[in-house]
């Protein structure tokens, strides 16, 4: 079994030198590949790598969202089949969406004996809420779906800065762990311990939920407009917007950093993300976009659609080490099939002991569901994910209120 792991973070969050901390730390002795889908910002340097006995790949492609259709999966089958690695670490570009990559590991994890482990997402505590302001969607996607936040430059922030970034972090993800120590006040292992024991259930389903709706959406674009000229009008909105957040932003954000902050590998990551940001945009202006791309470029008049997950859908997890029947679990699936009673229901999953002591697992899409055998999990686990759900009906349907 390849443990995968995803670190995802903006531009400059310091996603590298917290990989390079828990591969010093922890993930020594491992046999570990590290994939970087980068946009010519080589996050970590293949010399330090090869010292350590450390596998890297690196993706080229211009934008994470079209690779990731095809490209992505082929990579991940080609490393597991060549390497039979004990952990993969991706790290996304610093504007990839968390939920397609991690579509993209769920797709790979049908076909291989691969589990998708951590979801982390490191947010820089000093530029939070400039971030969040100026990219949106993209910066929030990475913490929506994150099932641990670690928050870099933690002490350099104020006490009032780091108590608003952890509630603005909140405010979009409220059940992810978020890391506030600073890292050299805290060991890869407590890091690596919080991590592993955040459950990925609901992200993941939420992540295939929204890559469902986005491709239902672009579908229904593509059908109602067949003119091209959309597509280049907006790749020239895009651009604008980011040359425009990246003068008023970034450069009053480097004076600051420069002077108030002596980190060394502030400057450095600062430094990579200047020079790459208009790089990556370049990159992505000539790339061959897909039919259901989401990285953005072109999605700028859509804003009236909705994209954001929360907005789409909510999902309802429980934990329970109740036990059912296969009857009892049958009868559930079709309630939820056959009416809307409970809200409008996308999906429901889960895996639960049954009362002969063999474990169910069971998928549900409006209008079908299956019930197979599983291995025994940690305890059961139920999670439901649709819009106008009522939690407390969920409760008493299954039995466990």
């Amino acid at each position: 079994m390849t443990k995968i792991d995803i670190i995802s973070g903006f531009l400059g969050a310091g996603k590298t030198t917290f990989i390079k901390k828990m591969i010093d730390e922890v993930f020594t002795g491992e046999k570990l590949v590290l994939i970087e889908n980068e946009f010519g910002e080589v996050g970590i340097d293949g010399g330090f790598l090869k010292d350590a006995g450390i596998q890297i790949t690196e993706m080229n492609s211009g934008c994470i969202c079209c690779s990731l259709v095809g490209d992505f999966g082929r990579n991940l089958h080609e490393v597991i089949g060549k390497y039979h690695p004990d952990r993969i670490l991706i790290e996304p570009s610093g504007v990839g969406k968390l939920s397609d990559v991690m579509k993209s590991v769920i797709d790979v994890e049908k076909e291989e004996d691969v589990k998708l482990n951590g979801l982390i997402t490191v947010v820089n505590a000093l530029k939070a809420s400039k971030q969040m302001k100026a990219f949106g969607e993209f910066f929030n996607n990475q913490i929506e779906y994150a099932t641990t936040v670690v928050l870099s430059r933690s002490q350099n922030a104020t006490p009032e800065q780091l108590e608003l970034c952890v509630k603005q972090i909140q405010s979009i993800n409220d059940k992810a762990a978020i890391i506030t120590t600073p890292w050299d006040s805290i060991r890869g292992e407590q890091i690596l311990k919080v991590v592993e024991g955040q459950d990925s259930l609901e992200r993941k389903l939420m992540a295939e939920q929204h890559a469902k709706e986005e491709a239902e959406e672009h579908e229904h674009e593509h059908h109602h407009d067949h003119d091209d000229h959309e597509h280049h009008h907006n790749h020239d909105d895009h651009d604008h917007e980011h040359h425009h957040d990246h003068d008023e932003h970034d450069h009053e954000d480097h004076d600051h950093e420069h002077h108030h902050d002596h980190d060394d590998h502030d400057h450095e990551d600062h430094d990579h993300e200047h020079h790459h940001d208009h790089d990556e945009h370049d990159h992505e202006h000539h790339h061959e976009h897909g039919e259901n791309c989401t990285c953005g470029c072109h999605d700028h008049d859509h804003e009236h659609h909705h994209h954001h997950a929360d907005e789409v859908f909510t999902s309802w997890g429980k934990e329970t080490p109740h036990k059912f029947t296969k009857a009892k679990i049958e009868d559930v699936l079709k309630t939820l099939c056959e009416t809307d009673d409970y809200g409008t229901i996308l999906r429901a999953k889960g895996m639960v002991e049954d009362e002969n002591g063999s474990w169910i697992y069971f998928d549900m899409v409006p209008g079908e569901y299956e019930l197979r055998d599983g291995e025994p999990d940690y305890t059961g686990r139920l999670c439901v994910i649709g819009t106008d759900i009522d939690e407390h009906r969920l409760e008493e349907l299954f039995g466990i209120a």
